[in-house]
């Protein structure tokens, strides 16, 4: 008897040794086991007074459209953040609704178009052609002079407090320029703000190349661009809008100069409003390796209208609820976020996003990964493996808007690419950095391992069929390693296939160096270990030394 009760204790024992040993390890058959990192939901509504593009979509119409999101919202328990732009600001009928609002439950704070009421009471001409202009030099304030904005945030702010007696701790935008983040953040004290997705001329907005998901603190000079150290940052965190698809939203209209939207947003059947999507979604988005934290925004402006987003709020709500309930996701208000992010980080820390399972047929797997000093992106297609994406960040480079106004109707932010696997793309190439055999093949292998138990480190082990072995990529703060195990030691190596009229940054390429040069912004990545070379057909090709390459994603080289 006593040895079956040995035996059973060492059981128990072995499968919690077990489970400890597998607790943050992801793979693409499992799902992975949800790791220790917090999974925060934020339910964020914007506010219009009115909209000028489509007839029936009328003030009434935009409304009720709140209306409904606050009953929905309500019903399910669920925290959010109401964000007025100044018309509805203004409006009787916005004010009498959110005042009533229990406050531990809704944030109140500013959406950061800009529309004709605010700039007529700041003082200034209306230049657009609606009393709400989505066009970039007059519905945002990077359409206007630094001086201007100053004022056009004095005007909304202090109309904001004689409403709800105190300023707003949130302020979102599609972009937002660095010099009204500072003003805001030196005068009213806000706490954190939220800009769109990475996107590509979509609505004549192009922001690119940006941390993907999450939060991260801005330049000082860019809003776009994290800062890599605390003197060069604003403290108040960004966080990146509309929960994008992490597999599909990057290739969508790969080719062309305008992307489509797959996204977290009620609105799209074949996103927010699809309910198998969704279920997709929140599971990658619970299970999936996420370093840090992992964060995802849900929610619509009222210009879609209830009746196109109510089946999609119909289908989120009760999922979001129910996870909350098994204490799967946290659901905070955004400004509650922006502080919980400041409490925890003092400077931007690494995440990434997993998703080693695909809602379509393509059976694609991806991995994002975050730092302040640049973004990177691992894509698996029909059993290869490719950098599809790597970005990086420098807080010295300013943006177009920081000492101008822009009087494009669009607006580009970007940042400064060395992978880019939408815009070197055409119809006939796919762009991106791949894993070759000495054969010049593409590898080919199986299902990957994602681990994200050491601070400040993801892991990926990928298992290759011939020769049999793995690659291993890690990723931190400062560089990713590349190695292999097995039978593929020294005999691969990486290559990056372009489009042949692909504008490439590419200067010079050193043996342990690559130069680069994009608007007139020099930067430069560094093989700590391999070598670097241009070979006919490819642009650049990067062969391991004794069997390793490390890239320093860190340096600028100014």
């Amino acid at each position: 008897m006593k040895d079956k009760t040995m035996i059973k204790t060492l059981s128990i024992v072995f499968l919690g040794f077990l489970f400890t040993m597998t607790a943050g390890l992801c793979t693409g058959e499992e799902g992975g086991t949800p790791g220790p990192s917090p999974r925060i939901v934020n339910i964020v509504n914007f506010i219009r007074q009115c909209e000028p593009r489509i007839d029936w979509i009328t003030e009434e119409v935009l409304y009720e459209t709140v209306v409904e999101q606050v009953k929905i919202m309500k019903q399910y328990q669920l925290k959010g953040t109401f964000l007025l732009q100044y018309d509805a600001l203004m409006d009787v009928r916005y004010q009498t609704l959110l005042k009533a609002l229990p406050t531990d439950m809704f944030e109140i704070g500013a959406w950061w178009e800009i529309p004709q009421p605010l700039v007529e009471n700041s003082g200034y001409t209306w230049r657009g052609r609606y009393p709400w202009d989505w066009h970039a030099d007059v519905g945002f304030a990077t359409g206007y002079s630094p001086e201007e904005r100053e004022k056009l945030a004095d005007t909304y702010m202090a109309d904001f407090k004689k409403i709800f007696g105190t300023y707003p701790k949130s302020v979102g935008s599609w972009f937002i320029d660095a010099h009204t983040l500072q003003y805001m953040f030196d005068r009213y004290g806000i706490v954190a703000s939220c800009n769109c997705k990475d996107q590509i001329g979509t609505d004549g907005y192009t922001m690119w190349g940006g941390y993907w998901n999450q939060a991260y603190y801005p330049s000082k000079k860019n809003a776009y661009m994290p800062a890599q150290h605390a003197e060069n940052q604003i403290p108040v965190p960004i966080f990146r809008m509309l929960g994008s698809d992490p597999i599909h939203q990057y290739d969508k209209g790969l080719g062309g100069s305008v992307q489509s939207v797959v996204s977290l947003e009620p609105v799209y059947r074949g996103g927010g409003g699809n309910a198998d999507w969704c279920q997709w979604y929140f599971d990658a988005f619970v299970d999936g390796a996420a370093m840090a934290y992992a964060y995802t925004q849900t929610g619509q402006e009222n210009s879609f209208a209830w009746r196109r987003m109510g089946p999609g709020f119909n289908i989120q709500m009760p999922m979001i609820a129910h996870l909350q309930q098994e204490g799967k996701v946290t659901v905070k208000t955004l400004g509650d976020t922006g502080q919980w992010f400041k409490d925890h980080y003092s400077v931007t820390p690494s995440t990434s996003v997993t998703v080693l399972k695909d809602h379509s047929d393509k059976d694609q797997k991806t991995v994002w990964f975050n730092s302040r000093f640049y973004r990177a992106n691992l894509l698996w297609d029909q059993g290869t493996l490719r950098f599809r994406d790597i970005h990086l960040f420098d807080e010295a480079m300013a943006s177009d808007y920081l000492t101008q106004r822009g009087t494009s109707t669009q607006c580009e932010y970007d940042t400064l690419p060395f992978v880019d696997g939408f815009r070197w793309s055409s119809l006939q190439t796919v762009a991106g950095l791949r894993f070759r055999s000495v054969t010049g093949a593409e590898i080919k292998g199986g299902d990957p391992i994602v681990d994200d138990r050491t601070a400040g480190e993801l892991t990926v082990r990928w298992p290759v069929d011939s020769p049999e072995g793995a690659l291993v990529i890690t990723f931190n703060e400062t560089s990713v390693s590349m190695t292999a195990e097995g039978g593929a030691t020294d005999r691969w190596y990486c290559e990056l296939s372009s489009d042949v009229k692909a504008d490439l940054p590419f200067q010079h390429i050193e043996r342990q160096k690559v130069a680069c040069m994009y608007k007139n912004m020099p930067y430069t990545v560094s093989a700590l270990q391999g070598t670097c070379t241009r070979v006919p057909g490819s642009a650049l090709r990067i062969m391991p030394e004794e069997n390793r390459i490390v890239l320093d994603c860190s340096v600028r080289g100014r």
